[in-house]
């Protein structure tokens, strides 16, 4: 199974459905021996088909067997369940891999030019930002599937995709490009958006960043800035949208604002209760209504979206803290990288890090002969939070720019050639 943003997502139990008749036609005993060469998430997956696969998967013995294993590990955050909620069990199960879990690396020459960013979805991920082209890459067998070269000599700044589009800030336009049929690219109008520096979007809207401190809101469909919200004094840096229509935006004055599209100013702004330097980047965790910045000084602060309030602050790296990232509906653990190259895991709860990972420097090769790409194998190792990571080999833990958090899996942005895949495995 490709990595995913989630574990099944608590509103599929909403929509779980009866079963069509041929596959009522299975007995139990059929669809447990079906399901029991299946791995847990691919399983997660299944309980949100129907009802009778979710009856059938709880009653596993390969989940119970796996329960009873996780509790004899010590781990004092699980207690064994009288009934398996499937999803609990893989979302602990996916802590307790990035905590305590073997790692394994894998890296490959994504672009021939230098590039800063990647975004993942459903087993891809989205390379670019730097280079004059956008590759779209399986993470299952490390073939580029897609590439999208930019419509003109104007720098891409920013973006993301989906399944049908790849939507990109190209210079002072927005710029979409179809995923499948005849490849069309439908540019705005040159000059939309004046200076944009980032951008986020949930179709059929995305919203721009800019160096005037307004945020633009961009109609995909109709081709221009529907709205234009002052957010910031300065310029902003980063984006996050809730599935609300409720956007964040983080400047470098070190100020978040948090902004509704039906009105036209912010609906409030988050202080720091602490000088913590211009902020860098942003996530909002939909599940928990909570919001989480990284500063250019190396703090992370958590901030309560329900009472407009900060939770907690707390220096995670002693230096840039270039991007964060939770998996959706994860309220435990995320995931933060920055210029020392050291990949974080941290509490989203109290901000107290978890787990620090950097890259062996031993190097194995092998060749891909289905994608042809050369592969760089490696060890992760976890370091001490003691440990003076100046003191580290540069080597072994190179600039992070961009993380993007799957099941078990992190894939990371180095401001270089390659592309690396962090593989956790708690067995």
């Amino acid at each position: 199974m490709g990595i995913t943003e989630t574990a099944g997502e608590s509103s599929a139990r909403k929509t779980r459905r009866r079963a069509p008749t041929s596959i009522e036609s299975l007995d139990a005993d059929i669809l447990c021996i079906i399901f029991s060469f299946l791995d847990l998430f691919d399983l997660v997956h299944c309980t949100v088909v129907c009802n009778s696969w979710h009856a059938v998967i709880k009653k596993l013995k390969l989940l119970q067997s796996s329960c009873r294993r996780m509790h004899q590990l010590g781990s004092t955050s699980l207690e064994q369940p009288r009934e398996i909620d499937v999803e609990d069990f893989a979302m602990k199960h996916h802590k307790m891999a990035l905590l305590r879990g073997r790692i394994e690396i894998e890296r490959w020459e994504a672009h021939s030019h230098r590039f800063s960013q990647c975004r993942m979805k459903k087993g891809l991920v989205l390379t670019g930002v730097g280079d004059k082209v956008m590759r779209l890459w399986s993470l299952d067998s490390y073939k580029r599937m897609e590439e999208y070269s930019l419509p003109d000599a104007a720098s891409l700044l920013d973006f993301d995709f989906d399944e049908s589009k790849i939507v990109g800030l190209v210079g002072t336009r927005i710029s979409i490009w179809r995923r499948s049929g005849q490849r069309s690219i439908f540019p705005s109008r040159e000059g939309t958006i004046p200076k944009g520096l980032c951008m986020r979007y949930i179709d059929p809207e995305a919203v721009v960043g800019c160096e005037d401190g307004t945020a633009r809101i961009f109609d995909m469909y109709s081709k221009t800035c529907s709205q234009i919200i002052r957010t910031h004094g300065g310029p902003i840096t980063c984006l996050s949208l809730s599935d609300s229509q409720l956007f964040l935006s983080g400047s470098s004055l070190g100020r978040v604002t948090v902004s509704d599209p039906l009105l036209d100013q912010p609906v409030a702004t988050l202080k720091s209760t602490i000088t913590a330097g211009g902020i860098q980047t942003i996530c909002f965790n939909q599940g928990s209504n909570l919001a989480f910045s990284g500063t250019t000084a190396g703090y992370v602060s958590c901030w309560d979206l329900r009472k407009m309030r900060q939770v907690w602050e707390n220096r995670v790296s002693p230096n840039v803290v270039y991007s964060i990232q939770q998996l959706k509906n994860d309220t435990s653990v995320m995931v933060g990288g920055g210029i020392d190259g050291v990949l974080r895991f941290v509490d989203q709860k109290s901000g107290r890090v978890l787990s620090s990972c950097i890259m062996d420097d031993k190097v194995s090769t092998v060749l891909r002969r289905q994608s042809q790409v050369v592969v760089e194998k490696r060890r992760g190792k976890r370091v001490s939070q003691d440990v003076e990571i100046d003191k580290i080999e540069r080597k072994t833990r190179p600039q992070i720019s961009c993380v993007a958090m799957g099941m078990k899996k992190v894939v990371t942005a180095h401001s270089g050639k390659f592309i690396s895949v962090w593989k956790f495995n708690h067995s």
